[in-house]
């Protein structure tokens, strides 16, 4: 299970401020969002199979599985930061992250629409 780091408060304070201003936030607050939401997602998906980078802001091994530990993982999704908290927040489809090459996916496990949006 994720460690958390940041607090209920200043994570939602972070999505608040993201949700207003979107690519026009503070890169800090965008920094704050998407770390926040990681650990979000570390906690309602638990696991070490799939590895979701989001540089240079965060990332977190998430999804029951079999536990990666050296090398390049089997299972990676990565993203930018606004695309990453479009999903987590529901502004965003899963298909239509992949479908756009916003979200780069590999791997059997690397399908997140089944956990999200998170928020």
């Amino acid at each position: 299970m994720a460690r958390r780091r940041i607090g209920t408060e200043q994570g939602q304070a972070a999505l608040s401020a993201w949700r207003t201003a979107g690519a026009r936030s503070a890169p800090a607050d965008v920094r704050t969002a998407v770390r926040y939401s990681l650990e979000e997602l570390g906690e309602v998906a638990p696991g070490n199979s799939v590895e979701v980078r989001v540089p240079p802001a965060g990332v977190v091994q998430a999804i029951e599985g079999p536990r990666h530990t050296r090398g390049t993982p089997p299972n990676v999704v990565e993203m930018d930061p606004q695309t990453w908290l479009g999903l987590a927040t529901g502004e965003l489809a899963w298909a239509d992250g992949v479908a756009s090459g916003r979200v780069r996916a590999s791997g059997q496990r690397a399908d997140l629409s089944a956990v999200l949006p998170l928020f």
